[in-house]
């Protein structure tokens, strides 16, 4: 079941990033069309437009709009997180039910989503409560990306400078920053057991890097910020001075 929902979330996120990836370069304004442009992407835009004449630049509006997402979305990832540490401690349970109907055949394996769910019910676990946040925020970040850039080819739009960069042109500087400080979000997260995962750990920041050295300096500057804050939101949640090295988890965390 769960399996079969995170391929349905998955499906939704691609059409969602898709959808907007055909004018991923092009102007945007209030004339553009298309449920994407309209109730996503323009909206973004006016938001960072009017905190950048409210603060004096671009990149103070960038920075504010980020911060003001992160915050609102702020109770969908402690959701999803406190339902990330409860499917931690059945985890012993889970692998227990799967030992005892390890036969493939259909009767044993009918047995073993009915004990699932029973022990997710009395457990307090809703796999949903896990999806669900990261589904709602996909368009939120995916159309947070698509404003910047398609700002970025905007004429109307000048971006300007953040310090002595300028957010129209890629800086390696920012995107190795957000590439580092994405490093820093994973290590202050749950602590991870998981091969893959550790992958990850050295996987993502580097694409980001690669992202940020080809793409304009908006977009670094977008996820440094949010990086940051993601970093603040660990060590507030996690407390990783507390985590302990025998106690390691299994399975991959809640975060983006």
């Amino acid at each position: 079941m769960k399996k079969r929902l995170w391929i349905v979330l998955s499906l939704v996120s691609v059409a969602l990033l898709l959808s907007g990836c055909t004018e991923f370069n092009e102007p945007i304004s209030s004339e553009s069309k298309g449920f994407w442009n309209e109730f996503i992407v323009w909206p973004l835009v006016s938001f960072i437009k009017y905190f950048a004449e409210l603060l004096g630049s671009y990149a103070l509006g960038i920075i504010a709009v980020t911060i003001i997402i992160r915050l609102v979305i702020l109770p969908l990832t402690i959701k999803q997180v406190k339902s990330s540490k409860k499917m931690q401690e059945i985890q012993p349970k889970m692998k227990e039910l799967q030992q005892k109907y390890a036969s493939k055949d259909a009767v044993t394996q009918q047995k073993y989503q009915q004990e699932m769910m029973a022990l997710m019910q009395s457990s307090g676990v809703n796999p949903m409560a896990g999806c669900l946040p990261i589904f709602i925020q996909m368009p939120i970040l995916i159309g947070f990306y698509h404003a910047i850039s398609r700002m970025n080819a905007t004429p109307a739009f000048d971006l300007g400078t953040f310090l002595v960069f300028p957010l129209a042109d890629p800086s390696v500087v920012l995107a190795v920053l957000a590439g580092l400080i994405q490093f820093v979000v994973l290590l202050t997260g749950p602590a991870v057991d998981n091969p893959q995962m550790k992958v990850m750990m050295y996987i993502m920041p580097l694409m980001i890097i690669g992202f940020g050295i080809a793409l304009p300096a908006a977009l670094s500057l977008y996820w440094v910020v949010g990086n940051i804050i993601s970093v603040i939101q660990n060590l507030v949640i996690y407390k990783p001075w507390n985590k302990k090295k025998t106690e390691p988890m299994t399975t991959g965390g809640a975060k983006k």
